[in-house]
């Protein structure tokens, strides 16, 4: 990465400090280990859920970390190395079909972000979660809407979750070639559709989000507005 000239690096700075506004908040209400949560691939007809934890030190600083929707494949990989790198503690986890069919995929997302929590050594004492409430992980938390905006620690937690989640994709694509599980990440983009109508569902497609459900149980699904999701989200 190019180095930022004084000016830049300067802004860079004070926009930082402002995601750490609710870090600060935690810090002074005498919580030491903030946790940040996000979850990537809510949305998806095909592959897991995954959602990340990591808390980072008081005076983190790491240009470009935001959230992660605003920044490229290439920059994501980069940053989730060096958040990696400079975390005090860092987790990941997936709930992958059919377990997430079973449960919903709100609740799997709840439950890879509990897992996530649980695998973080040290132990948080304070969450802060992009809009999901967990309650029951006996650790206080606040879920802030649109948190990966507005906090540095749910903006590295959302990069992680969204490199981890690419990474299994693309993993996938090698195992099903003909869905194109690489290009498009298992979302529902108009290719995606067209090769599950071709070739049917396969063992990552999400039994319960349509097309999926319509197919598995012998009907048809037609294109509606809206349906199509972008390659990347």
């Amino acid at each position: 990465m190019k180095p930022l000239d004084p000016e830049a690096l300067a802004q860079e700075k004070a926009r930082i400090e402002s995601l750490k506004e609710y870090e600060y908040e935690a810090y002074r209400n005498g919580f030491q280990l903030v946790a940040g949560i996000d979850e990537a691939g809510r949305g998806p007809i095909a592959g897991p859920v995954v959602a990340a934890a990591v808390i980072l030190p008081p005076d983190f600083f790491l240009p470009g970390v935001d959230d992660s929707k605003k920044i490229t494949a290439k920059k994501r990989t980069r940053l989730a190395s060096e958040i990696k790198r400079d975390a005090i503690a860092w987790a990941v986890a997936s709930v992958f079909p059919p377990y997430l069919d079973k449960i919903n995929i709100l609740n799997a997302t709840r439950e890879a972000m509990r897992t996530a929590v649980y695998y973080l050594c040290p132990q948080p004492d304070f969450l802060l979660i992009d809009a999901v409430k967990l309650d029951d992980t006996n650790i206080r938390e606040r879920a802030i809407i649109k948190g990966d905006s507005l906090s540095v620690s749910i903006a590295s937690a959302s990069i992680l979750a969204k490199v981890e989640r690419d990474l299994a994709m693309d993993a996938f694509d090698r195992l099903y070639p003909e869905y194109g599980f690489g290009r498009h990440k298992g979302y529902a983009t108009r290719q995606h559709f067209e090769t599950v109508m071709k070739f049917g569902p396969c063992a990552i497609h999400r039994g319960s989000f349509e097309p999926v459900r319509s197919i598995l149980s012998g009907g048809t699904y037609g294109e509606q507005p809206g349906l199509f999701d972008q390659d990347d989200a």
